[in-house]
């Protein structure tokens, strides 16, 4: 079983899941919309096709962090 610390830059919350869970799967059940900003496994985002890999997939073996972070810059570059 895995902890998973899930939120975003706002609020934060833990879940307890099977390592075969994928990311996408566990996004759309804690209604995570990842659509909206770039999604963070342990601090490392990621890219292109690993949200539809599972968690033991990525290496996470205990415990992890999964953040969705809202760039809100306000269109300054």
């Amino acid at each position: 079983m895995i902890k998973v610390t899930y939120g975003n830059n706002v609020t934060r919350a833990d879940d307890i899941v099977e390592p075969a869970t994928v990311i996408k799967d566990f996004c759309e059940t804690h209604k995570i919309d990842y659509s909206v900003g770039s999604m963070h496994l342990n601090g490392a985002p990621l890219v292109h096709g690993e949200i539809y890999k599972t968690f033991a997939d990525l290496g996470v073996t205990d415990s992890c962090f999964l953040l969705n972070v809202v760039k809100a810059d306000n269109g300054v570059a």
